[in-house]
């Protein structure tokens, strides 16, 4: 029994597991209320929500922010890998200063400060998982040149959204080339389990070189290919952009979200100033 949770243990944890919830939380959230909105209007909520939690002290205030944040993160249909790293991350964040200062000494008073840093952290950490997984990497290219980034930046942001699946492709075909040519040592007995997660870690540095490698090689390729279809001249050419930018456009939907956001910000300020 043991031996078989263990295997679907290390099943859920493949190289192809990882690959897909890369795949699904870039480019498999299409059909989600987030994604179907304008990339300008939701760069402009998360900048609300990437900036202002920082900058207040009030739980009440907070905690509704952070409501509002997880309410979107669940419209935008975040893969599991993503909210489970999320947790991971909030914990070893925040979560251990607790419970570090209540192994040493501290008492409740410290909860409400830190309650105050976890909330901060993890509403602008959700609103980033919102808007980066509602969102594809040819739409979040848009919004950001709209504002008038140069569309270089915007570009190298699409590329490497594009580039995370070929990333792990190319590494998962590395290491299943050394496992082919090596021998693993027997992993029945607790020392032989060291020695191959030893052999693991090992292959999985030797596979650092040959994965930059490859990677270049294929970057190069691409930018080749964009040369040849005038990519530079395209970049700058104000007829090209307008064409390009011509898909945005503001609906009933974006302004009904922004108004109902910033109404339930509006009841959270209203009630801290109550309390």
């Amino acid at each position: 029994m043991k031996k078989k949770l263990t295997e679907n243990i290390l099943d859920k944890i493949s190289i192809d597991f990882l690959r897909n919830q890369v795949l699904k939380n870039a480019y498999g959230n299409d059909d989600t209320v987030i994604a179907a909105m304008d990339p300008r209007m939701l760069l402009v909520w998360y900048l609300f929500f990437g900036l202002v939690p920082w900058f207040a002290d009030d739980i009440p205030f907070l905690l509704g922010c952070f409501l509002l944040v997880a309410l979107t993160t669940k419209l935008a249909r975040v893969a599991g890998m993503v909210l489970f790293l999320f947790v991971v991350g909030i914990f070893s964040q925040t979560g251990y200063l607790l419970v570090v200062t209540l192994l040493f000494g501290g008492d409740a008073s410290a909860i409400g400060p830190l309650l105050i840093l976890t909330l901060k952290v993890a509403t602008v950490s959700l609103a980033s998982v919102t808007i980066f997984s509602g969102l594809d990497p040819d739409k979040l290219a848009d919004g950001l040149m709209w504002y008038g980034c140069p569309e270089r930046l915007s570009f190298s942001i699409s590329y490497a959204y594009r580039m995370l699946p070929l990333l792990m492709e190319e590494f998962q075909n590395i290491l299943l080339s050394y496992r082919l040519r090596g021998n693993p040592p027997a992993h029945h007995t607790f020392a032989g389990k060291v020695r191959y997660l030893i052999y693991q870690v090992k292959i999985i540095m030797h596979a650092f070189y040959p994965l930059m490698l490859n990677t270049a090689k294929r970057s190069r390729t691409t930018v080749e290919v964009l040369e040849i279809r005038g990519y530079r001249y395209a970049a700058t050419n104000r007829e090209v952009k307008k064409i390009k930018l011509s898909s945005l456009k503001l609906t009933n939907n974006d302004l009904l979200f922004l108004s109902l956001s910033f109404f339930w910000v509006s009841v959270t300020v209203l009630i801290s100033t109550l309390i």
